[in-house]
């Protein structure tokens, strides 16, 4: 099996109606939530070239997207998901990994963040270099937060000021602020080998 990662495009398109049904069943057996998605914005996705798809050949595998707000201040990996079939194989990793170096090489100012009640993408996201947060330091925009609407625990977040829910926020620094922590540990480094 030698499952491929790609930036989506629109030879994708065909893929957009599974996806959006996957999104559905993975609600109904985990029983949290999941916002839902309709395939026409799945295929926005595909065409602005912010969202990446595992495929075995041409058998839909897996799909993530992401998206900017606060005038590209956060960008959001979202919208997880892996085929039933082809899970536990380490294949959410890689393409969570592929959509999180999209979002910094696409937004390299942006803080890229999420929330998730999955253990899984938990740790996958630590591994990433997120860190969990609170509300209060992810991203303001209503639009980020009305994608919820469609989450049965949406009424949970609004009796809580959009603060608090069962999902946990997991933030990560940008792609030049990671850079310039790097250089600063290796100077830091370098001047203790000394």
């Amino acid at each position: 099996m030698e499952i491929q990662i790609v930036v989506a495009n629109q030879s994708h398109h065909k893929h957009a109606l599974e996806i959006c049904q996957e999104y559905q069943d993975s609600a109904k057996v985990r029983g949290t939530g999941i916002a839902q998605r309709t395939p026409e914005y799945v295929i926005e996705k595909m065409d602005r070239g912010e969202a990446v798809i595992a495929l075995d050949g041409t058998a839909f595998v897996g799909f993530c997207y992401i998206e900017t707000f606060e005038e590209k201040k956060y960008v959001s990996n979202s919208g997880l998901i892996v085929h039933p079939d082809y899970r536990k194989r380490g294949i959410a990793r890689r393409i969570k990994r592929r959509a999180f170096n999209l979002a910094r090489d696409k937004y390299p100012d942006a803080r890229v963040f999420g929330i998730t009640t999955s253990l899984a993408v938990m740790r996958i996201n630590s591994e990433l270099g997120y860190q969990p947060v609170t509300f209060s330091e992810l991203t303001k925009d209503t639009a980020f937060w009305n994608g919820c609407s469609s989450c049965p625990n949406y009424p949970i977040l609004q009796s809580k000021n959009y603060e608090m829910c069962l999902c946990t926020g997991m933030l990560a620094p940008s792609k030049e602020v990671s850079m310039k922590m790097d250089l600063t540990n290796l100077i830091a480094k370098n001047h203790a080998d000394e």
